[in-house]
């Protein structure tokens, strides 16, 4: 238990100072400033003498708030240590909003102290550490750019992650891919000055049900000779976001030790332009045997995705999940907030979804629409790897995906953002985690 004085944060809903101990000079105060609960609104309460007393917090009307708005409370605190107390809800939920919404990314700059902590009573505390790393962790891995964490040094982090946690650890570097039958993600990898990589990590008792984690690693997306816009290649740092992601659940899973026998698999690529890079037109095999077309090499996250899925399909696991920063289709769809779901079984989808609006994780099933399929079709080879049409382009690189997996009794594809453009609830501007919470609740239900 700390022994640090903490200042403490009323959380009050609309309408609901009456309900705290105030004295009459405070509510005179919170009148005065025109404080009643409103959502996001946070007001210095004087103590008599004219000292800070702590702080009154708005929650805003019940209809529509969302569960992790305390995380809007620590984004708005000067540095120093703090207690929650008032409307909590849930204690857990409400101190990962608030850790969550207290983080910053200062390895650039010089850091500054953020507000921090004291656990209030019916926290659980192990629950808050672990989400709060897992997040933490795809953040800082999402925030660095591509200079810092290209494949090399992304391997790097990865080796590192898996020894800190007593994961086995295999990579396939380079031509061995090649080698090894993962002829897709050395296509997608080969021009750049760093060489492609399938990083494949473990854990657990093989016994147990199998659950295989896959995430989309490139860490610079130039578009290839499909070149992206000087706009559209800016944000491009975060096109490894999937692997971040995966790499956030993965460690909430192996922290709890929930009882699944865990695969990590993370295709590691920078999609760059040189003399060898692959081209528009080109026809690559894969490791499933389908060949592709290549209608766009800007849609590259689907063929290093499509190798490590037909690897991960091989061994016929309970779940496959995979995440992705793979479409701007999906955030036309539904936005930077909401990213869709795809998934062969629609009671797990259904789990994921509610579970994702409990923990302030949300998502949206979203259709494997069969008429659609037709849309990949090729005059050269099996399929293409983009869709004719224009269209349900989320949709369309979902069929694409579907197509490698066919032994796995369920699978789940996420086509994630994996960063919020502007400040929300426990999510400032910057890299975000989308998935962690939803996917760890809804596997621990599933396998406990």
């Amino acid at each position: 238990m700390s022994t640090l004085a903490t200042t403490p944060v009323y959380l009050v809903g609309e309408g609901g100072l009456a309900a705290l101990d105030l004295s009459a000079g405070q509510r005179s105060w919170a009148d005065a400033n025109g404080f009643s609960g409103q959502r996001g609104k946070l007001l210095p309460l004087p103590a008599t003498d004219g000292s800070l007393d702590g702080y009154l917090f708005g929650l805003g009307t019940a209809e529509g708030r969302p569960v992790f708005v305390a995380g809007l409370a620590a984004a708005s605190l000067p540095a120093g240590h703090y207690r929650l107390e008032g409307e909590l809800g849930d204690p857990t939920l409400a101190s990962i909003a608030f850790r969550l919404g207290a983080y910053r990314f200062d390895r650039y700059r010089e850091a500054k102290p953020s507000p921090t902590l004291e656990l209030p009573s019916g926290a659980d505390r192990a629950e808050v550490e672990r989400q709060v790393i897992a997040a933490s962790l795809a953040r800082d891995l999402v925030n660095t750019p591509s200079s810092d964490l290209g494949p090399d040094n992304l391997h790097a982090e990865i080796e590192r992650f898996a020894s800190e946690r007593g994961m086995s650890f295999k990579a396939i570097v380079g031509d061995d891919l090649l080698s090894q039958n993962f002829p897709m993600i050395h296509a997608v990898g080969r021009a750049s000055a760093q060489p492609p990589r399938l990083l494949d990590l473990s854990w657990g008792r093989e016994s147990d049900p199998k659950v295989t984690l896959v995430g989309k690693g490139v860490t610079f997306d130039t578009g290839g000779l499909d070149i992206k816009t000087a706009a559209g290649m800016l944000m491009m740092k975060k096109d490894m976001g999937g692997a971040a992601n995966v790499l956030g659940l993965a460690s909430a899973i192996v922290s709890a030790g929930l009882p699944v026998r865990l695969r990590v698999l993370i295709p590691v690529v920078e999609n760059a332009i040189s003399g060898n890079a692959f081209r528009p037109g080109d026809v690559l095999h894969s490791r499933k045997g389908i060949t592709v077309e290549i209608g766009n090499t800007d849609a590259e996250g689907r063929l290093i995705l499509a190798d490590a899925l037909a690897l991960a399909d091989e061994e016929s696991p309970d779940l496959v999940v995979d995440m992705a920063t793979l479409t701007g289709a999906a955030r036309v769809a539904l936005g930077p907030e909401l990213p869709p779901l795809y998934s062969t079984d629609d009671a797990l989808a259904k789990s994921i979804m509610d579970t994702g609006l409990r923990v302030e994780d949300p998502f949206w099933h979203m259709p494997l629409w069969s008429a659609y399929d037709s849309q990949l079709s090729s005059k050269i080879a099996d399929m293409n790897n983009t869709g004719a049409g224009g269209y349900a382009g989320s949709v369309i690189a979902a069929l694409f995906l579907k197509r490698f997996v066919s032994k796995a009794k369920a699978w789940v594809h996420l086509d994630i953002l994996a960063w919020a453009p502007e400040a929300r609830p426990g999510r400032p501007v910057g890299a975000t985690d989308q998935g962690i919470r939803a996917l760890y609740q809804a596997i621990k239900t599933r396998f406990a």
